[in-house]
């Protein structure tokens, strides 16, 4: 049964992972695609056209996906950039990331305009750990440190003519914004978003057509929307404390997915969030953009 969408968050698919994550809308198959990390699965759906979503399992943990312009997926594994063809199931790797570094792992990315995969990773022994870092996968398959001493990468999108990138080390409470050159070297580096007060931790962003910023926030229970100065345009509440991450879909890119987890939270407070985990959405009155694809 296909889903029906309106102006406030609801849940479309009640899922219920634990770490749902790095939610995609593939507008040329209409197909909903995300990942629950600790589960090492990637899942996909199509939610306007019926039918059960459908599970992948990989061997390794998957932080984050991409779309490949010759098709199938690019896959941010715990230790490195991998091919995924879900059609028969066949993995093959392309590079290692931070091998030498025993508890790090990938953990956020997405496709630039000129199809590279830009992807952080995060430190899981200790998140106030500035140990890991920010890279991009190069279409010839070799992989640049563009950003050090990161803790935990989240919310990597970009304004819409591509020149500014935005990410945040989730420790640091802040959404950052760098000037984003077409060879893909950072610059300018500034504040964009200050979390310092609020509630929960920036986690996965989505950049919208008019070039406002949705940020899921982390503990916060809402989806904030950021004007492009950086000033709170609307926030969104959700019945669920962990939302992840987010893409607009649909025929006309006007449906906002949100991914969300139960991980973390303590059986008290998964039992007050019965959805946790599940994935919403909801028209707010504005459309996305096509993810770009990784062309390597």
């Amino acid at each position: 049964m296909s889903i029906s969408v309106g102006p406030h968050p609801e849940v479309v698919l009640d899922c219920r992972h634990n770490l749902g994550e790095s939610v995609l809308w593939d507008d040329r198959t209409s197909e909903l695609w995300w990942v629950d990390i600790h589960q090492g699965r990637i899942w996909s759906w199509t939610p306007f056209e019926g039918g059960a979503p459908q599970s992948y399992r990989l061997a390794e943990r998957v932080g984050a996906i991409a779309f490949r312009e010759g098709g199938g997926l690019c896959v941010a594994l715990e230790g490195g950039f991998a091919r995924f063809d879900p059609a028969t199931g066949v993995i093959a790797k392309i590079a290692d990331v931070e091998p030498e570094l025993a508890t790090t792992r990938l953990n956020d990315g997405r496709v630039d305009a000129a199809g590279r995969f830009v992807c952080g990773g995060m430190d899981e022994a200790s998140p106030q750990r500035p140990i890991s870092a920010v890279y991009t996968l190069e279409v010839t398959g070799t992989v640049r440190q563009i950003l050090g001493g990161v803790s935990c990468t989240n919310s990597i999108c970009w304004s819409p003519d591509g020149a500014t990138l935005y990410l945040t080390d989730m420790p640091t409470r802040r959404i950052e914004a760098f000037d984003y050159s077409a060879e893909g070297i950072l610059s300018g580096r500034r504040t964009f978003a200050d979390l310092a007060t609020a509630t929960g931790l920036a986690d996965g962003s989505t950049v919208d057509a008019e070039g406002y910023l949705w940020n899921a926030e982390w503990g916060g229970g809402k989806v904030v929307r950021y004007a492009p100065d950086g000033r709170v345009d609307r926030e969104i509440g959700l019945p669920v404390s962990n939302p992840t991450c987010l893409a607009f879909g649909g025929e006309n890119l006007d449906v906002l997915f949100i991914s969300t987890a139960w991980f973390g939270l303590s059986d008290e407070a998964r039992a007050r969030q019965p959805l946790a985990g599940s994935i919403f959405a909801l028209r707010p009155g504005v459309r996305g953009r096509p993810e770009h694809r990784f062309r390597g």
